[in-house]
This record gives C-alpha cells, structure tokens and sequence, in this order.
C-alpha cells in the first residue's frame, strides 16, 4: 500500500515539510501522541511488519534511554520528587520534558523514514532541478548513494565469505586483512561507479544550455485537492499555534492553554493534517475492494 506515493511531488514534498516541521517544535502532549501514532502507523502501511520490529528495536530503547538520562542532567522544575547522589533535585518537570522529547525525536525518525519510502530522487530533481540545478543533483545523487553502497557491500560480503575470506574467520590479523580488501574492493567500486556516472551524465547532455527534461509527473484534479486539504490544514495549524492554542510549556511549571473550541479546533486540523495520507490508504483500498466486487 502506496497510494500516497502516486501523488504529485509537491503536494508530497508539502506535506512531509509540515508534518516533520511541526513535531519539531510541538511540544504540546497531545501534539506529540497525534504525531507518534500517525507516524508510527503510516510506516508501518508502508513497510509492513519490518517497521515494527524496527521501531520497537530501535526507537523503544532509545526512548527509554532519553527519557532516564534527562533528568539525571536537567535539574529544572518546581516539583522535587527526590534528590540524586550528586545531591542534585530530580524533578517532575525533568522526567515529563525526557519523555516528550523522547517521542518527538522518535516521530521526527519515523516521519524521515516515510519520507524516503515517498520522495524519491526523481521527485526531488523534478521540484528543485530547475531552482537550484547543481545542489539538487548533489543531494538526490548522495540519497541513491547510500542504499546502492550498502547493497552492493553486502555482494561483496556474500562473495569473499564463499572464497573463505571473510572477516568472521581467522585470527585478528587476518580477519583485519579480509576488513582492508573489502574496504579497497568498495573504494574501487565507488571511484568506477563515479566515472560511469559522469560519462553517462555527459552523453545525455547535462550541463548544456537549453537543454531539456522529461519528466512523468502531471498534477490532476486529485492532486489539487489534497494539495489545498493539506494547505488548509497545515496553515491552520500554523495560525492555531502562533495564536496559542497550543501552548504548552514544562518549565518551572507544567502548564497549557486552557481549553477552549478553538484550541480543539487546532488538534483537530494537526490529527487531519498528520493522518491523511493514512486515509487515502484506506479510501483507495476500500474503493479498490467495490470495484472487484463489481466484477
């Protein structure tokens, strides 16, 4: 399930820009909660089952560890639950400031990790090719960098391994030995893959003066209206924000707007705004399933 991902690249690239920049600096609990779950639940529909064993090997004992460190270095807030053996105050503040930024950085990983499963390299040269040429091209070339370097350093692993030269066997020395062939087998691979690069790029043209682009995307009548939904929800919230609907602060005290329809209002259009593209999900599916029936 990749519906989202058949959208135009802006209204993509609009849409991570404001989910990512808002669990940034949302503070607010309930904005931290709508942000994790949101995440969490789109990565998942996009990755399947990997994305759980992912987020809970990796994300959960992250966030335990930043919730436990906090407070042993802030010190900050009114209520003093204990003292540390430093002589230090733990307070309440500390440990509730730990968990929030625990799961904002935790959303903000998760968001990123659908941002790369969604905005390709095409999408990104497609948006900024024409704006900034030369650093467009540096960054979707170091993005496909890293996932072709990694695939093609597990060959190389899985070919030294079947002539015994692997660095799980022998001694240190040895096993060190297998390590620098590997190191200079990928050097070799990533200088050849370079030249390759730039004499293909050189033959198709680049750099030349009005040189043309193809380019596949077309912006629809479904694209122009999840483009002004999530305009209208984004700026919304924005607005929402900037008006203190969401104020919420841990320091000395932990205290937040009061509640008021507009401050609901605000939650409401973030929950929209971080979900949608779960509900496209599953209106496609759902419309996919009446149809078959239909046949």
């Amino acid at each position: 399930m990749n519906e989202f991902k058949t959208y135009h690249p802006l209204v993509n690239f609009l849409y991570f820009v404001f989910v990512i920049g808002f669990s940034c600096f949302f503070m607010h609990p309930v904005c931290l909660i709508i942000s994790l779950v949101c995440a969490f639940t789109y990565s998942v529909m996009l990755k399947g089952t990997k994305a759980i064993k992912t987020n809970l090997t990796y994300m959960l004992p992250m966030m335990i560890a930043m919730s436990l460190i906090n407070p042993v270095f802030n010190h900050k807030g009114v209520t003093t639950i204990s003292y540390l053996p430093s002589g230090n105050p733990l307070t309440l503040e500390s440990i509730y400031y730990g968990f929030a930024a625990a799961i904002m950085i935790a959303s903000v990983i998760c968001w990123f990790s659908c941002y790369n499963e969604v905005m390709g390299s095409d999408k990104f040269i497609y948006l900024f090719g024409k704006i900034i040429p030369s650093l467009s091209l540096i960054i979707s070339m170091t993005l496909r960098f890293v996932p072709r370097f990694t695939a093609q350093l597990k060959v190389v692993n899985n070919a030294q391994k079947g002539m015994g030269r692997d660095v799980s066997r022998g001694g240190i020395i040895k096993r060190a030995k297998h390590g620098l062939d590997i190191v200079s087998i990928m050097i070799t691979w990533s200088l050849d893959n370079a030249i390759e690069t730039a004499d293909s790029m050189k033959s198709r043209g680049y750099g030349l003066p009005k040189r043309t682009a193809f380019s596949i995307f077309t912006f629809d009548k479904r694209d122009k209206g999840a483009l002004y939904f999530i305009m209208l929800s984004g700026i919304y919230t924005l607005i929402g924000s900037m008006m203190g609907g969401m104020y919420f602060r841990y320091f000395p005290s932990i205290k937040g707007a009061d509640f008021s329809v507009f401050g609901v209002s605000v939650f409401i259009s973030y929950l929209l705004l971080c979900v949608c593209p779960v509900i496209i999900e599953i209106w496609e599916a759902v419309r996919w399933r009446t149809l078959r029936s239909k046949i």
